[in-house]
């Protein structure tokens, strides 16, 4: 997989380091075998906690990115919280083997909580990263007792016109500015944790593999799941339409709670470091 000019392996690594350092103190760094590569997570939180598993959105978000919420969520859970295999991150992926399908992606899944020796976990995942999460509860529900979804993308709509075009020179010429002006336009110009910013652009020309997209998941398949859902939805997102993803996620989700966080953008999420925000989440894993 060819590099691009632009893309610095160690101003990357130095960036993500920077974010991570933003963790709790007791965070502690595993690697895990799969058959799609070997995948980095980052742990914190008590042994004896139940386990929580953190996905985060796609693009150069990283686990890195859920550092405003793993405080809070480590005083309830051990938190793993994997980079996502072929996209930007500590994961290495597997020289002959990617995930190209929904199957191989609950497949990457399923070997990472095998290797962690975890049957079932709470999960929480970020736009992309709640794709997939989603997909993986439709298909091994039982490895999954609860969770939550933060503003999550191609679940219930799809992407706003706006939002692909803005997306365009960022994806077809990647380059630190342009992911900056990106973000800047999708947060409203929203003041930006500039480490957490520095670790975007630092990703620019990354050389990942295709991400996975497709299908969106079925609605009879959502009906049919059991699973106790937390859809948390961002009022200003730019990426999709707000009410749009609540009416549809409340219409074929049997065990739904549903809100909407004013205030916050698609991308500012989970870096959003709100009271009420670190509350919601720990209410709902808690079972309150």
């Amino acid at each position: 997989m060819p590099r691009t000019s632009v893309y610095d392996a160690d101003a990357f690594r130095v960036a993500y380091e920077k974010v991570l350092a933003k963790w709790p103190a007791d965070r502690e760094a595993l690697t895990v075998a799969t058959p799609f590569g070997d995948t980095r997570v980052n742990i914190c939180g008590p042994r004896e906690a139940p386990p929580l598993l953190l996905l985060p959105g796609g693009g150069t978000a990283t686990s890195a990115s859920w550092y405003a919420q793993a405080a809070d969520l480590a005083r309830v859970r051990r938190v793993y919280a994997p980079d996502l295999i072929g996209a930007p991150g500590l994961s290495t992926p597997a020289t002959d083997r990617h995930p190209r399908t929904v199957a191989d992606l609950a497949s990457w899944l399923d070997a990472l909580l095998d290797g962690l020796g975890v049957t079932s976990a709470d999960v929480g995942a970020h736009s992309y990263g709640a794709w997939i999460a989603l997909h993986h509860a439709l298909r091994t529900p039982a490895r999954v007792r609860r969770l939550f979804l933060l503003d999550p993308t191609l679940c219930f709509a799809g992407y706003k016109a706006a939002y692909l075009l803005h997306a365009l020179p960022m994806l077809l010429r990647p380059a630190p500015r342009r992911v900056r002006a990106f973000l800047e336009w999708e947060t409203g110009g929203a003041s930006l944790d500039p480490e957490w910013l520095a670790l975007q652009e630092a990703g620019a020309g990354f050389p990942s593999a295709k991400p996975v997209t497709d299908p969106r998941p079925a609605p009879d398949a959502l009906r049919a799941l059991e699973v106790p859902v937390l859809l948390l939805v961002a009022a200003n997102s730019r990426t999709h339409d707000p009410a749009t993803v609540t009416s549809r996620a409340g219409a074929v989700l049997p065990r739904v709670e549903i809100d909407v966080l004013s205030g916050v953008s698609h991308h500012a999420l989970p870096q959003a470091a709100s009271p009420g925000l670190a509350r919601h989440l720990t209410d709902f894993l808690s079972g309150g």
